[in-house]
C-alpha cells in the first residue's frame, strides 16, 4: 500500500550528524573487534522487550477511540487490532542493533554494561551508514514524542480504511469473504508496519536518543538466514551478524568511553593494547567517563 510504504520510508530518511555510540561489555568489545561485527538481535527479544507491545497498544488506543465515535468501520478495526497484536510478536522477523547519540549516560552504563566492565564505542555516522547500505539495512531515529506517534498511527489507520472503502466500492461483501479481504489487506502492509513499529519507543526512554539499524524484513522463521542464538536474561535471543568491515579492513572507531571503573588507568591501557593488536585506530582517542563508581 503506497501511503503506508511512503510513511515507513519517511521514518528512515533522517541522517545522523553526530557520533553514534554502542554500549557494551568487555565481552562484547572482544567479540565486536575480534569478529568485526555487531549482533543485530530479533527486535522482539531486545532489551526493551515491551516496545512492540507499545506500538500494538498505540493502535488499540486510537482504534478504540474511533470505534467509540461511531464513525469508523468497527468490524474492520477490531479485526485489525487483534491481527496486529498477534503479528507484531509472532510474525515476520526484523533484526536491529542500537546506537545512542550520547556516549556517556549513567542510565546506559547501568542498562548495557557490567560494573567496571563497560565501554561505549563511538562510530562515525558515515561509516555505519555505508556498512548498512552494503548489507541492505536501513537506519532510523527512534520516535518518543506521543503526539507524533499518535499522528503516525492515525495516518496508518486512515490509509487502511481508505483501502477497504476502495476495494468494497460497488460490491456487496459479507461474512467470510469480507474477513478474507481484511486479512489480505493486513498482509500487504505487514512489512511496513513492522518497520514503523521498530521506530516507536515508549516516551520514558527519550533520554537515549536512539538510532537503529534494521535488517530487511524476513518472513517465516528465518529459513535460509544465518540466524545465530545467544543467551539472554531469561531466554535464547536470535540474532544475525552486522559486519563492521569495509573491504576487509578493521572496524573504524571514532571514539571510545570506558565506563565506571575503580581501575580506570590500567583498564584504558589494556584496551589500547587490545585495539592496537587488532589494527583498530580510535580517531579521537579513549576517554574515561568520570562517573563516580559505586560497587553494590
Amino acid at each position: 500500500m503506497q501511503e503506508i510504504e511512503r510513511l515507513s520510508c519517511e521514518l528512515y530518511a533522517d541522517t545522523p550528524r553526530g557520533g553514534l555510540y554502542h554500549y557494551t561489555t568487555f565481552s562484547g568489545l572482544l567479540g565486536i573487534i575480534g569478529k568485526r561485527c555487531l549482533w543485530a538481535s530479533d527486535i522482539r527479544y531486545m532489551n526493551d522487550s515491551a516496545e512492540l507491545r507499545h506500538t500494538a497498544d498505540l493502535f488499540a488506543e486510537v482504534t478504540r477511540g474511533r470505534m467509540e465515535s461511531g464513525q469508523a468501520n468497527s468490524h474492520f478495526l477490531s479485526q485489525f487490532v487483534d491481527w496486529i497484536k498477534h503479528r507484531l510478536t509472532t510474525g515476520h522477523l526484523l533484526f536491529a542493533a542500537s546506537f545512542r547519540a550520547h556516549g556517556n549516560l549513567l542510565s546506559q552504563w547501568r542498562g548495557y554494561s557490567l560494573p567496571g566492565k563497560g565501554v561505549s564505542l563511538g562510530f562515525c555516522p558515515d561509516f555505519i551508514l555505508e556498512c548498512a547500505r552494503r548489507q541492505h539495512f536501513l537506519m532510523g531515529k527512534c520516535i518518543y514524542e506521543p503526539k507524533r506517534q499518535g499522528r503516525i498511527v492515525h495516518q496508518v489507520l486512515d490509509a487502511l480504511e481508505r483501502e477497504v472503502e476502495q476495494r468494497c466500492m460497488g460490491r456487496e461483501i459479507r461474512g467470510e469473504e469480507r474477513s478474507r479481504l481484511y486479512q489480505e489487506i493486513f498482509t500487504s502492509v505487514e512489512t511496513d508496519l513492522l518497520r514503523i513499529a521498530a521506530m516507536l519507543k515508549h516516551p520514558s526512554f527519550s533520554e537515549e536518543k536512539e538510532w537503529r539499524i534494521v535488517s530487511p524484513v524476513v518472513s517465516g522463521q528465518g529459513e535460509g538466514l544465518p540466524v545465530l542464538f545467544r543467551e539472554g536474561h531469561d531466554m535464547l535471543v536470535p540474532y544475525i551478524e552486522f559486519s563492521l568491515s569495509l573491504d576487509g579492513q578493521a572496524p573504524k572507531l571514532d571514539h571510545l568511553y570506558l565506563g565506571p571503573s575503580v581501575n580506570a588507568n590500567i583498564s584504558m591501557n589494556s584496551i589500547r593494547m587490545f585495539l592496537d593488536k587488532n589494527g583498530v585506530q580510535v580517531e579521537r582517542g579513549i576517554d574515561y567517563c568520570r562517573i563516580p563508581y559505586r560497587r553494590r
